[in-house]
């Protein structure tokens, strides 16, 4: 956690944010729901990871080239790559299973109380995901029982291009009538804190397992890192406190 004086701080006015924009695959939600799918398809249960990284790598490798595709979409096609990659061969069923775990992965046990103390504290929560909207049912955020604490959800299916482009974390701010500095994006992926950065949100860093901070010289370091949302509203308050 970045501390007073400490050169590695990015908020440079010291405006303490409003908004809490949360990232929700793996930061909210337990992407390792998943794995008993992968262990099925693929054999092994680590394949959820490659599939994750490969998912994200290709949602940005999009952006960069001016494209887009849905990112559930591209979940599946890249599901399909990797059965071709590992001599899987992938069933319309796996592929169902696959949509259907995506649309219904539960919270983190961790996340209702820190989402209650940070309400408890004042702030606006929202969701900014890559993931497009349901229009054939509940959200994911819904199916986990988490829609009540948020009083936005975003999906960068309005911009079409994905995180971490500096268009998505714009459009959150234009929104909800803030400035970029009035935002503190919350995430268990550096390339996405990293991203909100670039246009002036502060950030916060859950260091879920399999995610850690990126300290290079150079890059914007989280505000706040913490390895459970309860930690990190403590944390948080803490730091704006300073």
């Amino acid at each position: 956690m970045s501390l007073p004086g400490d050169p590695s701080r990015t908020r440079s006015d010291g405006r303490k944010p409003s908004v809490l924009v949360f990232d929700v695959n793996e930061t909210l939600l337990d992407i390792d729901a998943l794995n008993p799918l992968f262990e099925r398809v693929f054999g092994e249960g680590r394949v959820l990871r490659e599939w994750f990284g490969q998912l994200v790598l290709y949602s940005m490798t999009t952006t960069l080239s001016g494209l887009y595709v849905d990112f559930s979409s591209l979940g599946r096609v890249v599901f399909e790559m990797l059965g071709t990659i590992h001599g899987v061969v992938i069933k319309p069923d796996d592929l169902d299973a696959l949509r259907e775990g995506l649309l219904t992965m539960p919270a983190h046990p961790d996340v209702v109380p820190g989402l209650r103390a940070l309400k408890q504290a004042e702030f606006r929560l929202v969701t900014l995901t890559n993931s497009p909207p349901n229009p054939s049912g509940k959200s994911p955020l819904e199916h986990a029982g988490l829609a009540e604490h948020f009083e936005r959800q975003f999906s960068v299916e309005s911009v079409r291009a994905f995180k971490p482009s500096p268009l998505v974390y714009r459009m959150v701010a234009d929104e909800m009538g803030v400035e970029p500095a009035d935002c503190c994006m919350v995430a268990s992926h550096v390339w996405d804190t990293i991203g909100a950065q670039s246009v002036g949100f502060s950030a916060g860093l859950i260091t879920r397992p399999g995610n850690a901070p990126l300290t290079s010289p150079g890059l914007p370091q989280p505000d706040v890192v913490a390895p459970d949302l309860q930690t990190l509203a403590v944390r948080l308050s803490t730091y704006l406190q300073t």
